[in-house]
């Protein structure tokens, strides 16, 4: 202050002894006397020295504070100080840090703080890389010290914010938020250091004199209340609630360390929360101003925040790449929803509170199903969509709860349906990113601002009927009329569409790829053949297994020679491989980034191959497993295995029919069209097969080639142009067993699925000797190539008689095309009774308290899609002391797809030396169907002792009256 008034002192001394007034002459001047202009002149020259002296003497508040500020209190804030060093007051500083006083008044050279900015004392302040003091602002703190150190007098004032004075540019003021009132008769629209209120006439008044950018505007529930959030970055936040009848300010909210992102009443309108750029909520009493609590746990900027529809709980959106759920009546925090990628900018509630939603920058909309109402429970993540290719910035629910909206940075909207969240519109695309996002309360309609200064309105669409209007071209399957095989040969030249050899389906052709013409390097054979729309044809080529060394492709092209489409795979998620690549047999340990936003049974493209996931990772050290989940693995649509280098990347991908107007998601849309280089389920060796279905009547032409573009006179194949004719084979593993008395063997049933088949097969067991159980029926579910069985012996079992020990017989029962098939299959050969096993298995429920299961009472478990049951297995040792495993991935034997022994570990499910019981967990994937199956464990130990079999139900919730073990 006293060097304030100083400077204005000499500014006034200035004036008036500087430009001559034009009423003195020269003439009066010179009259003065000599001592007169003598005391003049020492008088000015005192004031200019003394001016001079204070200008030298650098201001705490106007000189020091600002340099700290600005290099300084990044690191050495007071909420997180480094090395226990504040810089961010005057009070802070004097306390010093963990290496002593930072500063030593009127010994500048010696002070820690000037020897560390100097580089004088290690480490060198600030950090390499980060920007420095210059040589002038050093200075300044050096004299300040060296002057003594002092501080403002008597209490600090308010922090000063140092920046640049920028001219602003002439261009329209950039809309940052808006809001719509509940009754929908009042818009408020943000710009920078203002809100605008708008009505259908027009404006209606402007609440400025705002600090700074406004970064948020919200009506209470009742519309008579406007909470707007704004401040200054890096110096303050400030929340301020206005009255919407009169204009007036209510009342400020000022408490944060940096600007607001968001602030929002509370359902009721008696709580105001807060978020900050400071990683801070604050929640307020809206009538009094004071502050209930502070809520602290992000460790990054708080964006967004929102409220549960009846007010008890707070979500908010951070820039630490989380979403975090808070109780607002104790601030303990309910949940940490971790699965996001990259910062969150906003989150919402669903209208009905069934559910939470969060999205960024990672380009995802995430939704939790909300659980953790009152305590502490994982909140499931329900959907992850990609949804736009810049980070989403926008959420709003419509009134009803039915339809959601989405914006981006990269000036993309879109709609969402709330079944299962997927996409139905996307608008067109907009001037410039949109920063506010408004729904109209009683309209089927939203708003929109953007950067550029503009609104717009659009209407809500609920769906789109592109997809079932191109569903409806698919040509129906049609049967293909009995006919006798017709014979044919490879007739030269057939290398074009123009020359392609007629055929009569079903056919077979003797050929050769031989390129025997001038000029000729390599050959291709094409036959033309009739088919009806719908008609389903086999298309096979027989060489490898004939010991030809031709390596076939075959394709399916259309009359003209163009390839036909045979389906559209829209990437719905990104990822790539990690860890290491794959060949192109491995089923097991496919290592993808974010395999947890993964679901089973999904279709993953990878270069051309398309796999589907069999089986989540089972730990940190593993990967899914694809179809059949064991041996060489499965590609789907006819594509053919590949090698995939690591990081390569790969997509979950939604099969569509070709024709499907796709609506836009930011990823890729892969054509698949009807062509095999190999077999696509690794039966046929480099050999090639391929199932086509007719899209139209129309002439089709097969067109076959080395898939090495090799050729030579035995380069022999046969081709079989032949109706699709799907059926199973069923064989069983593990025939012939020794079954020791009150334990049991395990079984397996193998089916080999015939041109396409993916039905459920039913096996029968019947014809056991007295005193021995089997589980039968056994159901190999649709799409599986397995299934296990037990057979297990009483307590009190005779040896079986040589007459009924060979006796079982086994039937596998499917429905084929409505019609049921039924085919008898190798029995379980000869059955033998073995002595009582040195250790026992027993299944029980997980409440010590139930009835231990007998054979005709067998244990029954409950499980619902998407939880985790547990239950316990007890080891009867009868002279075998080792540990007993019980199996690692494989450990539930004959489990429902879906459903697994759960949190194994590295050793599996093992009862370890000493102990004879375990209890273990039993998890259902939310996309497990209901079904009824029995399972049973199996130990590695004394010849795989199986236990007897457990039923387990899986059932909905919503279809079950209670959901416990039995």
């Amino acid at each position: 202050m006293k060097t304030i008034l100083s400077e204005m002192k000499a500014n006034k001394a200035f004036d008036q002894f500087g430009e001559t007034p034009k009423h003195l002459t020269s003439t009066v001047l010179g009259k003065l006397s000599s001592t007169v202009c003598l005391a003049l002149c020492l008088l000015v020259n005192c004031i200019a020295t003394t001016v001079a002296d204070e200008k030298q003497t650098p201001d705490y508040v106007r000189d020091v504070a600002p340099v700290l500020n600005k290099y300084c209190t990044a690191c050495h804030s007071s909420t997180d100080p480094e090395g226990k060093l504040s810089l961010e007051s005057y009070a802070d500083l004097q306390k010093g840090g963990e290496h002593g006083a930072s500063v030593l008044p009127g010994q500048a050279d010696s002070s820690r703080l000037i020897r560390v900015l100097t580089g004088k004392l290690e480490p060198r302040m600030p950090p390499k890389d980060n920007e420095a003091p210059s040589e002038t602002e050093i200075a300044i703190l050096k004299a300040w010290v060296d002057a003594g150190a002092k501080g403002p007098d008597g209490a600090e004032p308010p922090r000063v914010l140092v920046t640049p004075q920028l001219p602003a540019a002439k261009v329209s003021h950039a809309i940052t938020a808006i809001a719509m009132s509940p009754q929908g008769t009042l818009l408020a629209v943000a710009q920078f250091g203002r809100v605008e209120l708008r009505a259908i006439g027009g404006p209606v008044a402007t609440l400025d004199e705002m600090p700074g950018k406004v970064n948020a505007v919200k009506f209470s529930a009742d519309g008579s209340r406007l909470v707007v959030a704004t401040g200054v970055t890096g110096l303050k936040g400030i929340a301020s609630i206005w009255n919407i009848a009169d204009r007036k300010l209510l009342r400020e909210f000022s408490g944060h360390r940096d600007i607001l992102y968001d602030a929002e009443l509370s359902p009721n309108g008696k709580i105001l929360a807060t978020c900050s750029y400071d990683r801070q909520v604050i929640l307020w009493d809206a009538e009094t101003g004071e502050i209930l609590r502070t809520l602290e746990g992000h460790n990054d900027a708080i964006y967004d925040l929102a409220f549960s529809p009846d007010g008890t709980v707070l979500a908010t959106a951070s820039g630490d790449e989380t979403a975090k759920l808070w109780l607002v009546e104790s601030g303990e925090r309910l949940d940490t929803l971790h699965q996001p990628q990259a910062e969150q900018y906003v989150v919402a509630f669903s209208p009905d509170g069934k559910y939470v939603l969060a999205g960024g920058a990672d380009n995802r909309i995430r939704v939790w199903r909300f659980v953790s109402r009152k305590s502490r429970v994982i909140n499931p993540l329900v959907y992850a969509r990609f949804a736009h290719e810049g980070a989403v910035v926008g959420l709003a629910f419509s009134p009803d709860g039915k339809a959601l909206l989405s914006t981006a940075e990269d000036r993309t909207m879109k709609a969402w349906e709330t079944e299962g969240f997927t996409e139905t519109h996307l608008y067109e695309r907009q001037s410039d990113e949109p920063t506010g996002l408004a729904v109209a309360p009683f309209e089927n309609s939203f708003l929109v601002g953007r950067a550029d200064g503009t609104l717009g309105r659009y209407d809500i669409i609920r769906s789109s009927g592109q997809a079932v209007a191109a569903a409806g071209q698919v040509a129906k399957t049609v049967p293909i009329a009995a006919a006798t095989m017709s014979e044919a040969k490879d007739v030269e030249p057939n290398d074009v569409p123009a020359e392609a050899t007629p055929i009569t389906s079903p056919a077979r052709v003797v050929g050769v790829i031989h390129a025997n013409r001038d000029g000729q390097t390599t050959d291709a054979d094409l036959f033309r053949f009739t088919a009806k729309a719908g008609e389903e044809w086999m298309i096979e080529v027989n060489a490898a297994r004939q010991k030809s060394p031709l390596d076939s492709r075959v394709e399916i092209l259309d009359s003209e020679g163009k390839p036909v489409q045979r389906v559209l795979l829209q990437a719905v998620r990104d990822s790539y491989f990690t860890f290491r690549g794959k060949d192109s047999n491995t089923s097991d340990d496919y290592r993808v980034h974010n395999w947890q936003e993964m679901e089973l049974n999904q279709f993953l493209y990878a270069d051309g191959e398309v796999v589907k996931l069999w089986h989540y990772p089972r730990g940190p050290d593993s990967g899914f497993q694809v179809y059949p989940g064991r041996g060489s693995r499965f590609a789907y649509f006819d594509t053919t295995p590949m090698s995939h280098a690591l990081q390569a990347p790969c997509y979950i991908v939604e099969p569509h029919p070709p024709g499907t107007e796709l609506i836009p998601n930011g990823l890729p849309v892969f054509p698949i069209y009807y062509e095999n280089d190999d077999e696509s389920r690794r039966n046929f060796g480099s050999d090639s097969l391929l199932s086509f279905t007719a899209p139209r009547d129309s002439e089709y032409l097969v067109r076959i080639t080395d898939a090495r573009s090799f050729s030579g006179e035995d380069y022999k194949y046969e081709l079989s142009v032949r109706p699709r004719t799907p059926s199973f084979e069923v064989t069983i593993g593990g025939a012939n067993p020794t079954v020791n008395t009150g334990s049991g063997k395990e079984f397996t049933l193998s089916v080999n699925r015939i041109d396409g088949f993916e039905g459920e097969i039913r096996v029968d067991i019947d014809g056991l000797p007295p005193g021995f159980h089997v589980t039968t029926p056994i159901i190999i579910e649709e799409g599986q190539t397995q299934a296990l069985g037990t057979i297990n012996a009483r307590d009190d079992a005779p040896q079986p008689t040589p007459e009924n020990a060979k006796a079982t017989k086994v039937t596998a029962t499917a429905r084929i095309r409505g019609v049921e098939v039924r085919k008898d299959v190798n029995n379980l050969g000869e059955i033998k009774l073995a002595e009582k096993p040195k250790l026992l298995l027993t299944l029980l429920a997980a409440d010590e308290s139930s009835a231990v299961p007998t054979p005709d009472k067998p244990l029954e478990l409950i499980v619902a899609p998407g939880e985790t049951i547990t239950a316990r297995v007890r080891v009867e040792r009868n002279g075998f002391d080792g540990s007993v495993g019980i199996g690692k991935a494989d450990a539930g034997r004959n489990m429902p797809h879906g459903v697994y022994v759960d949190n194994i570990g590295l050793n599996g499910l093992l009862i370890v030396e000493g102990q004879n019981e375990r209890t273990f967990f039993i998890t259902a994937s939310k996309t497990a169907k209901e079904s009824t199956r029995t399972f049973h464990l199996r130990s590695d130990a004394e010849g795989n002792q199986t236990s007897w079999p457990v039923i387990l139900h899986v059932r909905r919730r919503d279809s079950l009256a209670q959901n416990q073990i039995k």
